[in-house]
């Protein structure tokens, strides 16, 4: 797992770096002269590939969180509830990340406090 997502960094990594070897003076002129549009369009990127980041790996979270629940539960039938309350609580914990991933997502796309230095 972690083997393939690290291959998938890479090949992301090195497919920007060789959109920008070809295009140096596209890439030059939207820094000299960053759009709103450019702007929001590279906000929503950053917002797609950060929910998705948080929501993979709680997903892994939640897995492991939600196995050895069930192995302590199959070990130890008569600690049903209490396993199961502190299971509830942990999958609460681990989803609030993608929540508060997703907060910062829409703060930074509707009410970002940077876009008066960025675009002019």
């Amino acid at each position: 797992m972690f083997k393939r997502l690290v291959g998938m960094m890479v090949v992301l990594g090195s497919s920007v770096a060789l959109f920008a070897a070809e295009a140096p003076e596209a890439a030059q002129a939207a820094v000299a002269a960053p759009s709103v549009a450019g702007f929001f369009g590279y906000a929503v990127i950053a917002i797609m590939i950060g929910l998705g980041i948080a929501a993979g790996f709680c997903g892994v979270g939640q897995g492991i969180a939600v196995n050895g629940a069930l192995n302590g539960i199959a070990r130890q039938p008569e600690a049903t509830g209490k396993i199961q309350l502190n299971l509830i609580i942990g999958l609460a914990f681990i989803e609030s990340l993608v929540l508060y991933t997703l907060f910062i997502g829409i703060v930074l796309l509707f009410v970002n406090p940077f876009l008066k230095y960025l675009v002019k």
